[in-house]
This record gives C-alpha cells, sequence and structure tokens, in this order.
C-alpha cells in the first residue's frame, strides 16, 4: 500500500538537536506494538546473575515492552 497522508507514519522528532524522550520520569508507562499493558521502566542488574539468567530476564523485559512476541527461556 502506497503512503498517504491519511496513512502515513507519524514522526516523533520535532528536529531538536538533543533528541526525543518518551516518558516524563522512570514511573512512566510505554508500550510498543500494541502491547495490551504498557509498562514502567524497569532495572535488570547482571550483577547476580548468570549470563543465561540475564538473557531471559532482559527477553522477558522487552517481551513485556512489546518489542519481542516470545521469551526466550534460558
Amino acid at each position: 500500500m502506497a503512503l498517504t497522508s491519511s496513512n502515513a507514519a507519524k514522526q516523533l522528532s520535532d528536529g531538536n538537536s538533543q533528541g526525543t524522550i518518551l516518558g516524563q520520569s522512570a514511573t512512566d508507562t510505554i508500550g510498543f506494538y500494541g502491547a495490551s499493558t504498557p509498562v514502567a521502566r524497569t532495572v535488570v542488574s547482571s550483577k547476580s546473575m548468570s549470563s543465561g539468567a540475564l538473557a531471559s530476564s532482559l527477553a522477558f523485559q522487552l517481551n513485556a515492552l512489546g518489542l519481542t512476541s516470545t521469551v526466550i527461556a534460558p
């Protein structure tokens, strides 16, 4: 389908050289691709995790945001 003014992608940037921020604080919720429930930013600490547990935790968080469709088990 060709892009027209009614179905064209929307730009988030306003051209500001400082960039674009989604959410004003760490507790604001954000979802992507129609995620059923937007979620707040989470902290994933690798200090006490094995690499497999870290990968699993990151995959879970990406899935929660709606950026992936499956969680990869370790």
